[in-house]
């Protein structure tokens, strides 16, 4: 998953390099730098072993099927011997100087580096700190912003059928007004039916009383002669048809 692309020794920790924008660094010590290929996966949590503080265990363990376990010590050991003897590196006085600095500088990283490195995760862890909080502050934000979006989307489907309700109601209101205005039409056509009856009724009552009187009258000029008794039977009989026509 890792390519391990050996660079130069860094005395930087990997946390400032995540910092400065270089996360796939390992490390103090390692020597090696890995490039990420895997995509969206992490990195690794661990740096690869070492050995003596700087050298990987790598360029060691490659002599093991060939040497075995002292073969890279030995090979270590006849290279600087073949260096020495054939004086292709001399030791002067810059050498001894050099071994005096390494020294110095081993007891320093050993005694001042655990601090250092202590204290520089712990501002780093700050700062890491600082934007993870800013980052969950600002997604919490943005998370309100979409529930209140929400909301609103969700009111303004209630506004929809609140118009809805509102145009149901003045359908409602507009077919009441049709209704009583065709109640009133009814009551006022009725009424005036009920009077040309009644009207008609009356003027019919008063055409019979008046054909009835005038045929008594009538009857009473053309039959001066006639016993009372006669004309009081006929009297009845009028009457009687009188009746029957009122019926």
């Amino acid at each position: 998953m890792y390519d391990n692309l050996f660079k130069p020794i860094t005395f930087l920790s990997s946390r400032y390099l995540r910092k400065v924008g270089l996360g796939g660094a390992v490390p103090v010590g390692t020597g090696a730098i890995y490039k990420c290929v895997c995509g969206g996966f992490g990195r690794p949590s661990c740096p690869d072993k070492v050995r003596f503080g700087f050298i990987p265990d790598e360029w060691f363990t490659i002599f093991y099927k060939k040497t075995g376990v002292t073969g890279p010590y030995a090979f270590g050991l006849g290279l600087l011997t073949y260096l020495f003897s054939k004086e292709i590196y001399v030791c002067d006085h810059e050498f001894y100087a050099g071994i005096s600095m390494g020294i110095l500088s081993v007891l320093a990283v050993k005694k001042l580096g655990p601090p250092l490195a202590k204290y520089l995760d712990s501002e780093v862890d700050k700062v890491e700190n600082y934007w993870k909080q800013a980052r969950t502050t600002e997604l919490q934000e943005l998370q309100e912003l979409i529930d209140g979006e929400l909301n609103e989307q969700w009111r303004a489907n209630g506004n929809l059928l609140l118009m809805e309700v509102k145009k149901r109601n003045i359908h409602l209101q507009i077919e009441a007004a049709y209704r009583k205005a065709l109640m009133e039409c009814y009551k006022e056509v009725k009424r005036r039916l009920d009077y040309q009856v009644a009207l008609a009724n009356t003027e019919g009552r008063f055409n019979r009383k008046n054909m009835i009187l005038w045929v008594t009258k009538e009857m009473n000029k053309g039959l001066p002669d006639v016993d009372e008794d006669e004309l009081a039977k006929m009297k009845g009989d009028v009457s009687a048809l009188a009746l029957r026509a009122k019926m």
